[in-house]
């Protein structure tokens, strides 16, 4: 089974109007479209870029004003999904619950579903600056094409969350991410590539690109997207099935095939999911 995935290097700037961000990330859903994408990735914080409307009267507004677009960013994706027949996973998009924050990626389905899941590790940035709450509960989506997980940012850096998606079925990892510098983009990217060869699944990986001068937070980024496989024979020799050019506005596409991973499974150079020391530390299927 295989599965066409196109993944966005969303270029923030400022905008003047909700319109306006909904025009952008219709450019790049039709750009999907017309590669024969199945699933579509944008970068976490991407709906920051809302934040550079303003509110009207020459001030900027703050990340506790985000959620109050969830409502429209939720209808246009739904939207979307149902009108190209795509699996959209919209980055992330701060939402509100309970009086709290919480950095949340959002899963739309082509029948109108909405899959949530809220960032589980929160960065020292998010926590200080943007008072953000960690998501309490991780779960994997079923979707035609098999399992699959999001996981934010952050959350590739820590491998047993990563341990746990793959007990649980997901052979994809969809990993929208936001980093400001050279140093933020390599963690996330380096550890990608370990939890691929650990895991011997997918990662699919990108980040925002541009700057919002106006955005706390958001005026530096530094963003790549790549789709990053386990280090085998069946795939390229560097573990990159597919990757952008740094820090261009731009969409990448490649094809997932899930057989690959099921026979390095069993009959690769290393079977590094089957060679686990579960005598020695957690197995967790269990």
């Amino acid at each position: 089974m295989k599965l066409r995935v196109s993944v966005v290097q969303y270029h923030l700037h400022t905008i003047q109007s909700f319109e306006e961000f909904a025009a952008q990330c219709e450019h790049y859903i039709k750009t999907a479209e017309e590669f024969g994408a199945e699933f579509v990735l944008f970068p976490e914080f991407f709906t920051t870029q809302l934040l550079s409307i303003g509110n009207g009267h020459g001030q900027s507004l703050t990340i506790n004003d985000l959620p109050s677009f969830t409502e429209q960013y939720r209808e246009l994706f739904t939207n979307f999904a149902k009108q190209t027949k795509l699996h959209i996973i919209a980055g992330t998009h701060v939402i509100e619950k309970d009086g709290k924050l919480y950095n949340t990626a959002h899963l739309f389905y082509p029948d109108g579903r909405i899959g949530e899941q809220a960032k589980l590790h929160i960065t020292p940035t998010e926590v200080n600056e943007w008072n953000m709450a960690a998501g309490d509960s991780f779960q994997i989506f079923e979707t035609e094409k098999g399992k699959i997980a999001l996981l934010t940012c952050y959350d590739i850096e820590f491998p047993e969350i990563v341990r746990m998606a793959k007990a649980k079925g997901a052979d994809v990892i969809f990993c929208p991410s936001c980093t400001d510098d050279r140093h933020g983009f390599h963690r996330v990217r380096y550890t990608s590539h370990a939890r691929a060869i650990e895991n011997q699944v997918y990662v699919v990986l990108t980040g925002t690109v541009g700057a919002l001068p106006t955005v706390d937070f958001m005026r530096a980024n530094f963003g790549q997207a790549a789709i990053i496989t386990p280090n085998d024979i069946p795939f390229p020799p560097k573990g990159i099935l597919v990757e952008g050019e740094i820090n261009n506005d731009m969409v990448v596409t490649a094809d997932l095939d899930l057989e690959l991973l099921y026979e390095v499974r069993e009959r690769g150079s290393v079977t590094t999911w089957r060679d686990r020391r579960t005598d020695l530390y957690v197995d967790w299927e269990k």
